[in-house]
């Protein structure tokens, strides 16, 4: 468990969130964290044997590394002077942890999530940090990396169900496993 409070630290500290110049651009900073913080947090609300913390760290940190690897190489001006424009940090961070969510969760939960993203990239362009260029560049390594690693939540395996007639009250417990395929065929071993 204290790796799972590391990764949020870690990924916190990531990211140098200075002082800006507009709430609009603030919120796009808080929001490219929020968004990955959001998706790992599902990881340990519903959990499956599927190990989802660690396939969120695997595509957060995958990114996180394309992302700033292609910064230094590229090192694309940005459109305010500035350097290291493509691909856009926030946009691709925002992206993956959207990406997470609805890969693993499904399209209901993805769209509010790659609203969110998108309003981060929005923030980019308003604050003058980045083109569209970027944004896309962002958002392809952040969904790029969540479904390499994300894997669609197995729901529950128990079953809880109860019934009642004029005499009798039933509960019902119902657990699914899955058989390996020659025990399924009679195979035993």
């Amino acid at each position: 468990m204290k790796w799972n409070l590391l990764v949020i630290l870690v990924y916190f500290l990531s990211f140098q969130l200075i002082a800006q110049k507009s709430n609009i651009e603030k919120s796009g900073d808080f929001l490219s964290v929020a968004l990955p913080v959001a998706a790992y947090a599902t990881t340990q609300i519903w959990r499956d044997d599927q190990k989802p913390g660690w396939r969120f760290a695997a595509a957060i940190g995958t990114s996180t590394i394309l992302t700033h690897s292609l910064k230094r190489i590229v090192n694309k001006k940005r459109p305010n002077g500035g350097s290291y424009s493509f691909p856009s940090g926030h946009t691709s961070s925002a992206f993956t942890g959207a990406a997470f969510i609805q890969k693993r969760h499904g399209w209901k939960a993805g769209i509010p999530a790659f609203l969110v993203a998108s309003y981060v990239g929005w923030t980019r362009i308003y604050a003058n940090k980045h083109d569209y260029w970027d944004l896309l560049g962002g958002s392809i390594i952040g969904i790029g990396s969540a479904y390499l690693f994300a894997k669609p939540y197995n729901k529950n395996k128990i079953d809880l169900s109860f019934y009642k007639s004029d005499k009798y009250y039933i509960l019902g417990l119902n657990y699914r496993f899955a058989v390996k395929n020659s025990i399924a065929k009679g195979n035993y071993p």
